[in-house]
């Protein structure tokens, strides 16, 4: 993974159920967290700017659920890039635990957007040369 966006989650007590485990739409809301973290850090598009810059909807979401994680785990989360598209990419993802075991892996297509007609509408977008540059910097073979 020398090429995938790389952060770290601890799993705490808002992210779990009653048996102590995550519940699994919170492991989507942390995945949104990583694309979030991955524009901010890596594209420097801040989401905080996102409604004057357009948006990046997920368009596709595929995920396994391989092993549970608990309150107290911290969880290694790893998002790369398998392909790059005029205004779309598809990325891959997974979640980590400390001993190397394989939480959740997934994929994810993202389209990047502008708005139209004052926010009623959207409509695809190219990427710019330089985000595609750094787009790129993510990208693996397989």
């Amino acid at each position: 993974m020398e090429r995938a966006f790389i952060k770290k989650e601890k799993v705490r007590f808002q992210h779990v159920d009653y048996a102590g485990i995550v519940f699994y739409p919170r492991f989507l809301e942390m995945l949104n967290c990583l694309v979030e973290d991955f524009y901010e850090e890596a594209l420097e598009l801040p989401f905080k700017n996102i409604h004057k810059t357009g948006g990046i909807p997920t368009v596709d979401l595929k995920v396994q659920f391989k092993k549970a994680a608990r309150l107290g785990d911290e969880l290694t989360k790893y998002l790369w890039l398998k392909n790059i598209g005029g205004s779309s990419m598809v990325c891959g993802f997974k979640f980590e635990h400390e001993d190397g075991s394989i939480c959740l892996e997934g994929e994810v297509t993202l389209v990047k957007v502008d708005f139209l007609n004052d926010r009623g509408d959207i409509k695809a977008s190219p990427f710019t040369d330089a985000m595609r540059v750094v787009l790129e910097r993510y990208k693996t073979e397989n």
